[in-house]
């Protein structure tokens, strides 16, 4: 199943029962009184999702992502990830404050003659240009630290949840990248300037080459990497989608490992944020108010994971994840709770 269409079958799910229009207008459809039908459903998987009770109970454990410290044996893998994290903030800051060359962009189109306004306008592109490369960049360097963790977290002789209870720094990294990867994607999804800032700087490179112009900024970003940084920002959700690659890519390089490693340690992450989120012993650990929304984010992180790189998805009947209880998780949120609105 594609990343979008899961968020859209949550969204469906979710949004009609926080405001009690969900009803059941046939055996294949869910609707709002007055309004179109939402989504396209096999009943089966609908009931399975809303009225399951067969579904295993799941670990039930306290992960503690505000204070976990990496134990000796973790400290490997830990350092080399949160080299890479050290970054994570600084990237958002980044893409929050990109508004982009919308004006200059214009004026230079409404304006093809004046070469004034051309350099203009090549000159506000080709430093967001950099700051694009840099999204990307990081994007490739998250992607090993991905693997990195998930050959730690999915090793033998260990299950998933022993590994997560007992490697819990390295639990809290894997949730951080997740944390991470949402936030990204939501800042890209509202932010039209970098697909048009991007498309203008391909198409001025390509003229002045023709013309035989030399172009400041062709050499930081040649033609190769432009291909490759198109088309992860022609992804709605470029960073979720390069994590399902990663992960779908670990599994088939590692055919000695059974893919139910991968699937199980995904599913019992799932599992671990929905117990701590629904049970009032652990969520009053939090001493954070900004944990809730980091578990919210992370839950709904590993079900697109499991989604993309399980045989069968996250709505199956065969799935591992309680999707009734995540569904409800989110349900009962506040209205005006982040989760809601990226929903």
């Amino acid at each position: 199943m594609k990343l979008g269409r899961i968020l859209r079958r949550i969204r469906a799910t979710v949004v009609p029962l926080c405001t009690g229009k969900l009803h059941f207008t046939s055996r294949s459809s869910i609707s709002a009184p007055g309004e179109p039908a939402l989504l396209y459903l096999n009943m089966g998987n609908l009931l399975k999702v809303l009225t399951c009770t067969d579904l295993e109970q799941g670990p039930n454990f306290f992960l503690d992502f505000e204070n976990a410290q990496p134990t000796e044996s973790e400290k490997e893998i830990y350092n080399q990830v949160n080299v890479v994290l050290k970054d994570a903030e600084g990237i958002l800051e980044d893409l929050q404050s990109y508004r982009g060359a919308g004006h200059e962009i214009r004026e230079a189109i409404q304006h093809p003659a004046d070469e004034k306004l051309q350099e203009k306008a090549w000159g506000a592109v080709v430093p967001l240009v950099g700051k694009l490369k840099k999204f990307y960049e990081f994007s490739q360097r998250l992607e090993a630290a991905l693997r990195g963790l998930l050959g730690a977290l999915t090793s033998t002789p260990y299950s998933p949840t022993q590994h997560l209870e007992r490697e819990q720094a390295l639990a809290k990294q894997f949730a951080e990248i997740l944390h991470f990867t949402l936030r990204f994607d939501e800042l890209k999804m509202t932010n039209p300037a970098i697909q048009n800032d991007f498309s203008y700087y391909r198409r001025t490179l390509s003229r002045m080459r023709i013309n035989n112009v030399p172009a400041e900024g062709e050499n930081e970003v040649n033609n190769e990497l432009a291909n490759r940084m198109s088309l992860f920002y022609a992804e709605a959700t470029p960073m979720l989608k390069t994590l399902s690659d990663a992960t779908t890519k670990f599994v088939s390089e590692n055919k000695n490992l059974p893919i139910e490693n991968t699937t199980d340690c995904l599913s019992t992450m799932a599992s671990v944020c929905r117990v701590m989120l629904e049970t009032p012993e652990y969520r009053s650990r939090f001493t954070n108010e900004e944990t809730v929304s980091f578990c919210l984010r992370v839950m709904v992180g590993v079900i697109i994971l499991y989604d993309h790189v399980h045989p069968v998805g996250a709505f199956a009947k065969t799935s591992k994840i309680d999707m009734k209880g995540c569904i409800k998780v989110l349900k009962d949120q506040p209205p005006n709770s982040m989760m809601k609105s990226i929903l």
